[in-house]
């Protein structure tokens, strides 16, 4: 069972009007909630086997990989999405750090999604890679 905060938020996006709608509106609501960290990528390396979303809700910084999953369940449970219009996809972040964001599926568009690094000032349809990023600097 859902938290009622997460019922609220997969409420929130079953009300939009379209596709693009509910993905802008949960990846603006997933990226102000939860913030992804570099060190904490490392340090706390256990988490990004968490998959249990009561849980992984009460946090503040989450890997890139449950931000994905997170990300496909709220898509999936708002009724706009199936399971296969939402794939992960691996990079390289400086080409040494394996980071995954998500591609989206509209009809014919394929949309790219990073939530975990619009902390490092990537924008919604980008996704971070090489040396794309802000190495330091961190949205507030």
């Amino acid at each position: 069972m859902l938290s009622r905060e997460i019922e609220r938020f997969i409420e929130e996006l079953k009300k939009t009007k379209g596709k693009k709608e509910c993905l802008k509106k949960a990846y603006t609501i997933l990226t102000r909630k939860f913030k992804g960290e570099r060190v904490k990528t490392y340090t706390r390396f256990v988490e990004v086997f968490d998959t249990e979303l009561n849980e992984i809700w009460k946090k503040k910084f989450i890997h890139c990989t449950t931000m994905n999953y997170l990300l496909k369940k709220v898509l999936v449970k708002s009724g706009w999405f199936k399971e296969e219009d939402i794939k992960t996809k691996w990079t390289l972040v400086w080409c040494i750090s394996p980071h995954q964001y998500a591609q989206v599926r509209i009809k014919n568009e394929v949309i790219n999604v990073d939530c975990w690094g619009k902390a490092y000032g990537i924008p919604f349809r980008k996704y971070a890679h090489s040396f794309n990023q802000h190495i330091f600097k961190r949205e507030k």
